[in-house]
């Protein structure tokens, strides 16, 4: 499963966010793509005041999330994809 997490250099909240999610072992086996928001305005106006957003299916999640809304991320976008 890929999980998009959209970003900007020099971006605290972002590097928190890393963080968090590179210590969920639940994530182990998932691409992680970061898409930098600064090179597309379209991204720069959706997301601008929001980052970090993790996108996994057709799911977001705005800064603050925790641990605990990431795994629960992952189990409806799994539970989604089984059905």
């Amino acid at each position: 499963m890929k999980i998009v997490m959209y970003v900007t250099d020099s971006c605290t909240l972002c590097d928190h966010a890393l963080d968090i999610m590179f210590g969920i072992p639940e994530l182990t086996g998932h691409l992680l793509e970061t898409v930098d928001i600064a090179t597309d305005d379209s991204l720069l106006e959706r997301f601008g005041e929001s980052i970090p957003v993790l996108e996994l299916a057709d799911q977001r999640l705005f800064w603050p999330f925790t641990e605990q809304d990431i795994r629960n991320l992952v189990q409806k976008a799994s539970s989604h994809s089984l059905e």
